[in-house]
């Protein structure tokens, strides 16, 4: 095994690093490169990404076309405020996700992460009835599981006993979390609730078809269009958190598509610029946008980011998306679901498995215990294969890019690690 680099044992000693007990964490494996679906590590391994960092990397790492985009960009202009004045990709950028998005869903309003984007969408959903005169609306309905990002307000739609924010209990504000509704008593519940206690909610939020970092938790389409008919009948807005989903993650290019329903804001981030760099997106149906004009300037929307519609990272999502155009990425995600839905089905039944399921392009082996953690990790990586387990699953996502034999490489590592577990428990 080759020495660790020097910046990987000097900035250990600096670096704070995500959702790490730091005290007793393994270190950090040092990456010299990423191409295609693999990652290089600074010794010369070569790991399957099953993951595609955080299933940004949806055409892979370093895609040639989203590179050129960047570059050329990154000579002519590569930031510029976007108060006061406008960058060309930027506004294609925001005419072109609302020509991807149903109508009325036709006002972008860029930052630059996912959990930004959620507390915009928060915020426009409240202002949207102060705008209005109605105060009382101060509240939001979320769902047990869900996750919605790490900042305070996405945290209070979060799952406030199973996630990972449990501690801030007290310092968030208080918010409506519901059990989802996955039949017919379900969302008979659901509607009843609202009409009980709703009185003071602003919106519904949701993450379509998959609650991702809550688990990797799959529902209907006919919940989604539950939901759509519920606001509707109690006069909320309906946000759908499309950070995870959006972009072909669940086989069409927006998981709120599979019901045909449209929300009053949806938010989009993780894969809009292929994995390239930051940027996320808030987008607004015209009633809602309506809401903030008036001749008062208080009726304004008060936010602004300020990397907000970086050129740079609008001129990568613009290439993403030319590759959405050009490429058979829901092809390949749907042939990935098919995959991953085969491949590891042998491990059902296994001792400590619970259950076994594929989305989209999202393949998820949950456990009974996962105490063991670090030891699964560690056997991915000498299996040839990047996965982080988290919660109670083993789960992938890979780039839409995959070929077969990585993919394959992938899912016989899964099969392996978990038997192994399930043998060893």
């Amino acid at each position: 095994m080759a020495a660790e680099p020097a910046w990987l044992a000097e900035g250990r000693r600096h670096i704070w690093l995500p959702y790490t007990q730091m005290a007793t964490a393994p270190p950090s494996l040092a990456v010299a490169a990423t191409e295609g679906t693999r990652i290089v590590l600074a010794d010369g391994r070569e790991l399957v990404d099953g993951i595609a960092s955080w299933w940004t990397a949806c055409h892979g790492y370093n895609h040639p076309h989203i590179r050129t985009a960047v570059a050329e960009q990154l000579a002519r202009m590569p930031h510029v405020m976007f108060g006061g004045l406008a960058n060309e990709p930027a506004l294609r950028l925001a005419k072109r996700l609302a020509g991807l998005l149903p109508d009325p869903l036709n006002r972008v309003f860029f930052s630059d992460s996912g959990s930004v984007a959620v507390e915009i969408a928060l915020k426009m959903a409240l202002q949207f009835w102060l705008n209005r005169g109605v105060r009382e609306r101060h509240r939001f309905v979320s769902f047990q599981g869900a996750y919605h990002g790490d900042t305070f307000a996405a945290m209070s739609v979060c799952d406030p006993e199973e996630g990972m924010h449990s501690l801030f209990a007290g310092a968030l504000p208080e918010q409506h979390v519901v059990p989802l509704p996955r039949d017919e008593a379900g969302i008979a519940a659901f509607d009843a609730y609202l009409a009980a206690q709703g009185g003071d909610a602003a919106a519904v939020i949701v993450e379509p078809l998959v609650q991702g970092a809550g688990g990797m938790r799959f529902h209907g389409p006919e919940t989604l269009r539950a939901l759509r008919a519920a606001c509707d009948r109690h006069g909320l807005l309906l946000i759908a958190d499309e950070i995870m989903t959006g972009f072909g993650r669940t086989g069409t290019l927006f998981a709120c598509e599979q019901a045909s329903v449209v929300p009053d804001i949806v938010t989009l981030s993780k894969a809009l610029t292929g994995g390239t760099m930051a940027l996320a997106a808030t987008v607004a149906s015209d009633r809602v946008f309506e809401a903030f004009l008036s001749e008062a300037a208080d009726d304004a929307l008060m936010h602004g980011p300020t990397f907000m519609a970086n050129p740079l990272a609008c001129a990568a999502a613009n290439a993403s998306l030319d590759l959405f155009e050009r490429e058979p990425r829901l092809a390949q995600a749907r042939a990935i679901e098919a995959h991953l839905g085969e491949a590891l089905e042998p491990v059902r039944g296994l001792p400590g498995v619970v259950d076994v399921r594929a989305h989209g392009a999202i393949g998820v082996i949950q456990l009974d215990d996962m105490s063991r953690i670090d030891w699964l990790k560690a056997r991915f990586v000498e299996a040839g294969v990047w996965v982080r387990p988290f919660a109670d699953i083993v789960y992938v996502t890979p780039a839409f890019t995959i070929d077969e034999a990585d993919l394959a490489r992938l899912t016989d590592a899964l099969v392996g690690v978990v038997t192994a577990w399930s043998r060893e428990r």
